[in-house]
């Protein structure tokens, strides 16, 4: 859903490529993934020293979509979308902000519309009632059942399921190690506690 969707607006410069083997992909699938990857990476030309691009590599970085924050301003009605790597740790909520964002696109009430006409989106945002000020430069992202193919056989997925996965995938994004942090904390707090004794 990152690749075929956010990805498009959004950066995730905080992951190699690389680490997607913690998410189950193999060695051959991360180097056909990066080197397939719709936007290449930064580079020199070792020639002529100018500024070049190249097919990513497992070790490089997911690059972002645009070269730099003016060129993202430009092509999003001057909103530049925000970097997703640490978006679930940002937010409050995290998870549950990101999934209630994306399935939260809905006509304003006609209440709101009547008391508070200057809080009404425009031409160029969209109401979501989970965002801060209700008006969303982004439009919908997610709109249609099987916007996204899960792979062969796979049944079409709902809107709220490719939100639950996308939700998922930029909370593992924010931290990819937290699982194996957490699973460390227990024998430490018991050897902290039986060299508290000891001493």
């Amino acid at each position: 859903v990152y690749k075929e969707v956010c990805a498009s607006c959004h950066g995730l410069n905080r992951v190699a490529f690389r680490d997607l083997a913690d998410l189950g992909y193999n060695e051959g699938q991360i180097k056909t993934l990066a080197s397939g990857w719709a936007t290449e990476t930064p580079s020199i030309n070792p020639d002529t020293g100018e500024a070049a691009t190249r097919k990513s590599t497992a070790a490089d970085k997911i690059p972002a979509p645009y070269a730099n924050d003016i060129a993202a301003r430009a092509a999003n009605n001057n909103a530049a979308p925000p970097d997703l790597s640490l978006i679930a740790k940002a937010r409050h909520g995290g998870p549950q902000y990101i999934y209630s964002l994306l399935i939260g696109y809905q006509a304003p009430p006609a209440k709101l519309a009547k008391e508070f006409p200057d809080s009404m989106p425009g031409k160029t945002t969209h109401f979501n009632p989970y965002f801060a000020n209700l008006n969303l430069a982004m439009p919908a992202p997610l709109t249609a059942e099987g916007q996204v193919s899960y792979g062969e056989g796979a049944p079409k997925p709902t809107v709220k399921q490719m939100s639950k996965d996308v939700s998922a995938f930029l909370t593992w994004a924010a931290e990819p190690k937290m699982m194996y942090r957490k699973a460390a904390g227990v024998p430490t707090l018991i050897f902290l506690l039986i060299f508290a004794g000891l001493c």
